[in-house]
């Protein structure tokens, strides 16, 4: 297995900084031209995956987050609920698979995963959801290689656990694990043979050095994420980022032409924060590379488009859905 901590004597890094920070501040047209033609030799041109998300369990979280109306840290409108059933998290994924999702993704606030019957259940979860011929995907928080490979024999097909920023900025955004945690999750789940989706969110107060570090790290894992989420903040009343500013939208476009470059392999996923986006900004990230959507009208507890609305953007921009 390919250590991805980078210790002594590690191979030299694929992208450095300079290098990185080059590409993100060159003119948005010709970055956007790039990012359009790596996309096009690499990806199916027109397809987009629609991806569905579940929260599975709800609220209640220890983490400190500082995005997140599910930490127990913070008075937000989101309270800890019971987990669901499995009858009802496959009840569900039929409909997301009815509606065109071909990626069903279940997600649980917790710190880490902890062998015993909740995880239990999250497998049972996971087999339900291969059998009705969907992609699995779990964000769970951190989990040990036993259990990756638990997983994986239970079908997981992919893992998601976001940097979400810099090494430098990430003790202004979360003091309750840190960086090392992250990649150490990330290589757990590596080693088990599942994939990794793994992306940031900006507009936390984060600067452009630290948007194109996180993407620096993701571009520079061995091998690099089959999955990138690019995520906007979206400011939570109760979080202590409630009251930052919006993200400018095409800092979104730059962050996923860049995505596009930097992992050209990867499924570059427009994510949280759409419900600000106009139609037109969307269409621009998906031209600059971004190839699938979160489908359903919320994001674990966050906002999302409509259904009706998504499906209209891929038809006006002439864009299918991933079958």
């Amino acid at each position: 297995m390919t250590a991805m901590l980078s210790p002594p004597g590690a191979s030299p890094e694929r992208y450095s900084r300079k290098a990185v920070r080059a590409l993100y501040d060159r003119p948005l047209f010709a970055l956007i031209d790039e990012a359009r033609a790596v996309h096009r030799a690499t990806q199916p041109e027109q397809e987009v995956q629609l991806c569905t998300l579940l929260s599975v369990k709800t609220g209640g979280c220890p983490e400190d987050c500082a995005y997140c109306p599910q930490s127990s840290h913070y008075e937000t409108e989101v309270g800890p609920e019971k987990m669901l059933s499995v009858d009802d998290v496959l009840s569900a994924a039929r409909r997301a698979r009815e509606q065109g999702s071909t990626r069903f993704c279940m997600g649980a606030a917790w710190r880490e995963v902890k062998d015993g019957p909740a995880f239990d259940r999250v497998l049972d979860m996971v087999r339900g959801v291969k059998e009705l011929g969907l992609e699995a995907c779990v964000t769970l928080g951190m989990v040990s290689e036993p259990q990756a490979r638990q997983l994986k024999e239970a079908g997981l097909d992919a893992y998601n656990h976001n940097l979400d920023t810099s090494r430098e900025n990430y003790r202004s955004i979360i003091s309750t694990r840190s960086f090392d945690d992250r990649l150490r999750t990330l290589e757990a789940v590596r080693s088990a043979g599942i994939t990794v989706c793994s992306g940031g969110i900006i507009g936390m107060g984060e600067s452009s050095d630290d948007r194109c570090e996180m993407l620096r790290t993701l571009a520079n894992l061995d091998p690099q994420p089959e999955s990138v989420p690019i995520n906007a903040l979206v400011r939570v009343p109760g979080t202590p980022l409630e009251n930052l500013p919006p993200i400018d939208p095409l800092d979104l476009v730059r962050m996923v032409a860049c995505a596009r470059i930097l992992i050209p392999g990867a499924r570059v996923r427009l994510s949280a924060g759409r419900t600000e986006l106009t139609r037109e900004a969307q269409v621009l990230a998906m031209y600059a590379g971004a190839n699938s959507i979160f489908y359903g009208d919320m994001l674990l507890t966050t906002p999302n488009p409509e259904a009706d609305e998504d499906r209209a953007l891929l038809r006006d921009a002439g864009l299918t859905a991933m079958g």
